[in-house]
């Protein structure tokens, strides 16, 4: 047996706290002595920010078993719970929650071993990085340090240890194939193997997703298809069959676009099966690829180890710093950095490494041709399949933007959510922390502030001094820049004494959306107003706010010009990277003129009659009464115009794809948001039923006593249905509020129970983490809102019971009132119930050995919403104890008298 590192361990869950001595012995303790033994000395702990919330010791410190084994394994995924970390680490699990101090530390012997082993993988840069880490107090620097040794020769500087990219050609134009059913269904049979199960609904949808790959006939009207596959019809290799095919025979770039990083990584797992890792000369032919600020960016890193950041944040940008070494991609937010490493530190700090702010100096960087981000945008252009998600092909397509070919072979797995991406891409919103943004990037950092931030000055200095008009459009911009906000803006909003003609604009937008707010939510989330029925001096001053915007974006329109000028016809002393900086200096300032034109166009409509296209309103953003920005915003009445005219027409096929895509058997929906409606040509229709057998394997319970508003009786309710359960419960809400007051009333209760409870919004854990612990742990259950809906994949016993507190009424905003009165009224809101209702029973029957409950919280729930469950499935209204009977039970034979007695009004 492992011998346990002698230090003090302390584990704590709702259902208690455990500490065991240095010694040996292991004792429950009540929070009061396990806080004092914490601030006596630092003790072994898994994942320290949610033990202090269990605690209710924010300060508490330690030896995080996690900052351990970031450090010792970098790019190494572990779940972290003591299941996780054990199953890691090989180790024996902890039969309960006594037994997890012991387990800690065993964990730390055995990470201390692998720095002490000759075949540990991540050994080079390790002495290296943790003398940096001592000097810094890291707390595990001293333990570790004996066991990691002195390297014979001085260790290479991360930067330089770093692969560079290489330029490549353009990919030339894709051939124009035409490729036939039967060699379709004969690819998909080499992706699924032979000798596997031939299922005929998949054939079906791999022969449909062909069709899209067909040449086109005519400009401006792609192969459009729509295709619904239900769960268990195996669209991602039905789809990745003929790309696979096309790519092979044409030679060309399929993307494919999800909406959730968690598809992403499901697809990078199955394409494995259509190619190879790599090509012969190295390249990948599959290339992930997400937006700028998902990457970690190696100037901003360089800063942080070199002063940047301090205290707990410099720690963590030595451990990323370890992470960037084995990395795969140098994708930070859903890539192979634990996504629980930033929750450690209690910093956002690990959005600070990205680039978030457009400032990239593209060839001006000295990292530049080791950049993760350029690495793969350039990798890309040469890939027969880019995984991708649907902002970026929306981004890219709108914008020309990058090294990327543009796309014209597109899947949109996912293709549910195309719509609201659409909304989000091409609205407008000029707010304070948007404009704050914009002066930043424009002058650089405000004085007393840190970091390597530069302006337009800056990183244009040789520029400047070579282009005199140049420079003088440089010097004119930072001068009107002065009207934007600046630091401290939000304080003086509500102080009422604003700077400049924006601020006072955000004030004018301030006072007369709290005057006019009819929400009853003056302690609570964000207000807004629409945009009408203005006052002369509110108009006044829109237009000085958009005057003071022109004085900005004009000098910017020159400085475009010339950086043109400059790279056509550059001096001597413009080298291909000058030129390649100028380039990315060019795509930055289109984005930044466009975003200021748009903001422009905003303003000067105000006071206006109403645009038939537009939706405007204002807003005063606020969390738990805290007020975080204030703006305008504007967006598409039906946003699928522009996605239209933007992503479609330029395509030659596209395809939107999900087990969710129409209502019901009715198409008009999902034609209507897919775009469909703004082409020439009629789209292409296919839809493969689910083969599972929902209607013995699956039962909706309609519970009808709980009453709406009755917190104490939803939480009841709740913590019963996850003891029949006996956990795999996901509990989806639609109020953030009413998720933590169940979970504050219930947590204790469960983990007595061993029914551990996690929750979205409480538990100090990213989403996507706390999905990973879900699935580990058939005992567990979690709670969460929309973001655990429709992007959770969990089959087998982790998942057994769906739980939805209510029915999933859209929120009333003004946008939704707008859309909703152009649409069909109450016709319009139920089409949008169903489809999210059908997410959310997705969830449940993941394969064909799953089954399970999904029940909802809703006394009088609607028939007319129940087509949004699979045919066949089970609708039971009943009281919650029977429905507690059913759950317990297990799924069985149904109640033939109240299935008879539903199923009119199921088809009704």
């Amino acid at each position: 047996m492992l011998a346990a590192l002698p230090l003090p361990a302390i584990h704590a869950s709702h259902a208690g706290t455990w500490l065991r001595e240095a010694n040996g012995e292991t004792r429950s303790c009540g929070k009061g002595a396990a806080v004092n033994a914490a601030a006596d000395t630092p003790l072994l702990v898994l994942n320290a920010p949610l033990v202090a919330t269990r605690l209710g010791y924010p300060d508490l410190s330690g030896l995080d078993l996690l900052e351990l084994y970031a450090f010792v394994h970098p790019a190494k995924f572990v779940v972290p719970t003591p299941k996780g970390l054990a199953q890691a680490l090989d180790l024996p699990e902890a039969e309960g929650d006594a037994d997890v101090p012991l387990l800690l530390q065993r964990a730390a012997s055995r990470l201390l071993e692998h720095c002490e082993a000759e075949d540990w993988e991540e050994r080079e840069g390790a002495w290296s990085s943790l003398q940096s880490l001592g000097r810094m107090r890291w707390p595990w620097a001293q333990v570790i340090a004996p066991h990691v040794r002195k390297p014979d020769r001085a260790e290479k500087w991360l930067f330089s240890t770093l692969p560079e990219w290489e330029e490549a050609p353009d990919r030339p134009q894709p051939a124009q194939v035409a490729m036939d059913e039967k060699a379709i269904e004969g690819r998909l049979e080499q992706l699924t193997g032979k000798g596997a199960e031939r299922r005929e609904g998949q054939q079906f949808y791999a022969r449909e997703a062909g069709r899209v790959f067909a040449p086109r006939g005519e400009k401006g009207r792609p192969h459009l298809l729509l295709a619904q596959a239900g769960t268990g019809i195996g669209k991602t290799l039905g789809y990745l069959a003929p790309a696979n095919l096309w790519s092979e025979l044409s030679q060309g770039t399929v993307w494919v676009s999800t909406y959730t990083k968690n598809l992403q990584r499901q697809l990078r797992g199955e394409s494995a099966r259509a190619w190879p890792e790599r090509r012969a000369d190295g390249s990948r032919p599959v290339v992930v690829r997400k937006g700028r600020e998902n990457y970690l960016c190696l100037l901003n890193l360089e800063d942080a180890l070199q002063g940047g950041f301090g205290g707990r944040a410099a720690i963590l940008a030595q451990l990323v710093a370890r992470w960037a070494a084995y990395t795969q991609d140098g994708d930070m937010i859903g890539g192979d950095l634990p996504g629980w490493l930033g929750t450690l530190f209690r910093s956002r700090a690990i959005r600070s490494l990205t680039d978030q702010r457009g400032e990239c100096v593209y060839a001006g960087c000295p990292h530049y041709r080791k950049c993760f981000i350029e690495r793969a945008q350039r990798a890309s252009a040469q890939a027969d399949l880019v995984i991708a998600n649907h902002a970026l092909v929306m981004v890219n397509a709108a914008r020309g933007r990058d090294h990327a070919q543009r796309p014209t072979r597109i899947v949109f797995d996912e293709g549910h959510h195309v719509f609201d991406a659409a909304d989000s891409t091409f609205s407008a919103a000029l707010t304070g922390a948007e404009a704050i943004e914009l002066k930043r990037w424009i002058m650089g950092p405000e004085r007393g502030s840190k970091g390597r931030r530069r302006g337009l000055a800056a990183r244009l200095a040789d520029v400047s001094g070579y282009d005199e008009e140049g420079g003088d459009a440089v010097a004119a911009a930072i001068e009107a820049a002065e009207a934007l906000p600046g630091e401290g803006w939000m304080q003086r909003l509500i102080e009422g004494i604003p700077s400049g003609p924006i601020e006072e604009l955000l004030g004018a937008v301030r006072s007369l959306t709290y005057a006019r707010d009819e929400s009853g939510q003056e302690a609570g989330y964000g207000i807004e107003t629409e945009a009408a029925q203005l006052e002369g001096n509110f108009v006044e001053l829109a237009q000085q706010a958009a005057d003071a915007l022109a004085a900005i974006r004009q000098p910017l329109m020159k400085l475009s010009v010339r950086l043109e000028k400059l790279f056509e016809d550059g001096p001597d002393w413009l080298d291909a990277q000058g030129r390649a900086r100028i380039e990315g200096a060019r795509y930055a300032l289109g984005w930044r003129i466009d975003t200021i034109a748009a903001w422009e166009a905003l303003l000067d409509r105000l006071g206006g009659p109403a645009d038939p296209d537009f939706v405007d309103w204002l807003a005063v953003d606020r969390s738990d009464a805290r007020e975080f920005d204030i703006g305008i915003h504007r967006h598409f009445l039906d946003p699928m115009k522009p996605f239209a005219k933007v992503v479609l027409e330029p395509s030659h096929g596209v395809m939107l794809t999900s087990a969710t895509l129409r209502d019901a058997d009715d198409w008009t929906e999902a034609v209507a948001r897919s775009g469909a409606n703004h082409l020439d040509n009629e789209p292409l229709l296919a839809a493969a039923e689910s083969p599972f057998d929902y209607a013995n394997r699956a039962e909706v319970l309609i519970v009808t006593d709980v009453k709406k508003g009755d917190l104490a009786g939803l939480a009841g309710a709740y913590a019963r249905v996850i003891e029949a359960c006996g956990g795999g419960v996901l509990g989806l809400f639609t109020a953030i509020r009413r998720l933590r007051a169940v979970h504050g009333r219930i947590a204790d209760r469960l983990a007595r129970e061993g029914l551990p409870l996690y929750a979205q919004h409480v538990d100090p854990i990213d989403t996507g983490t706390l999905v990973d612990i879900f699935r580990d742990d058939p005992r567990a259950s979690l709670l969460g809102t929309d973001a655990l809906r429709d992007g959770v994949d969990v089959p087998g016993e982790s998942l057994r019971c769906v739980v939805m507190e209510q029915v999933p009424w859209p929120k009333p905003s003004i946008l939704h009132r707008a859309r909703r009165a152009a649409n069909g009224g109450g016709a319009y809101d139920d089409r949008i119930i169903r489809a999210r209702l059908a997410q959310a029973f997705g969830r449940l029957i993941r394969s064909k050995e799953d089954k399970g409950h999904f029940i909802v919280m809703s006394p009088a729930f609607p028939s007319r919403l129940l087509t949004a469950f699979p045919p066949g499935t089970p609708v039971l209204r009943l009281p919650l104890a029977e429905a507690l009977d059913r759950v317990a039970l297990g799924i069985g034979a149904p109640d033939p008298e109240r299935a008879a007695s539903l199923e009119g009004e199921q088809t009704g």
